[in-house]
C-alpha cells in the first residue's frame, strides 16, 4: 500500500539514505591537503596520487543497510509487525550512523592533523532518517490498532 502516509515517510527516509551515499560527510582541511569523509572512508581532495587514505567499513556497511531497510519496509505492508521491528531497528541504525560519522570526525582531526573541519548538511539526514522512521512506525502502530479493534467487532 504505497498511498499509506507511513510508506511516504519510509521513501523519504530512503532518499535521504541514498543521498547520504553521494556526498560528504565531513570536509577537513590541513596544512598541506583537504580531505574528505564519504561511504568509501577518508580521501585525499586535493592530492589525486594518494586518493584514498583510510577506509570506513563499518560506516559505508551501515550507509548501504540504513537506506535499504527502509526501501524493503515500504513492501512489507501485510506484515506490519515486521515493519514495526524494522523501523525500530533501523532508528537505531540511523543513531549509529550519526554517532560513527561524528566519531570519525574526532578521529578524522587526530589521524590527518587537521586543522578545521566541517560538517555538510548530509549529517543532518540520519537524524531526519530517524524521525520519520519514528513517524512511521507510529503510522503502523496506528493500522495495527485499527486492525485489531476492527477484528473486535466482527
Amino acid at each position: 500500500m504505497i498511498q499509506r502516509i507511513q510508506s511516504i515517510y519510509l521513501l523519504i527516509a530512503t532518499l535521504f539514505g541514498l543521498s547520504m551515499l553521494f556526498a560528504n560527510q565531513i570536509d577537513f582541511m590541513s596544512e598541506t591537503a583537504n580531505y574528505a569523509l564519504n561511504f568509501k572512508g577518508f580521501y585525499s581532495v586535493t592530492n589525486t596520487a594518494m586518493p584514498e587514505v583510510t577506509s570506513t567499513l563499518a560506516l559505508s556497511i551501515l550507509l548501504f543497510i540504513t537506506p535499504l531497510i527502509s526501501l524493503v519496509n515500504i513492501f512489507l505492508f501485510k506484515k506490519r509487525m515486521v515493519q514495526i521491528r524494522l523501523c525500530a531497528a533501523n532508528i537505531g541504525l540511523l543513531l549509529g550512523v550519526t554517532a560513527m560519522v561524528y566519531y570519525f570526525g574526532i578521529v578524522g582531526m587526530k589521524e590527518l592533523m587537521a586543522t578545521s573541519k566541517t560538517y555538510g548538511v548530509t549529517m543532518v539526514f540520519p537524524i531526519a532518517s530517524a524521525i520519520l522512521n519514528f513517524l512511521a512506525m507510529r503510522g503502523i502502530i496506528k493500522d495495527e490498532a485499527l486492525i485489531k479493534s476492527m477484528d473486535r467487532i466482527r
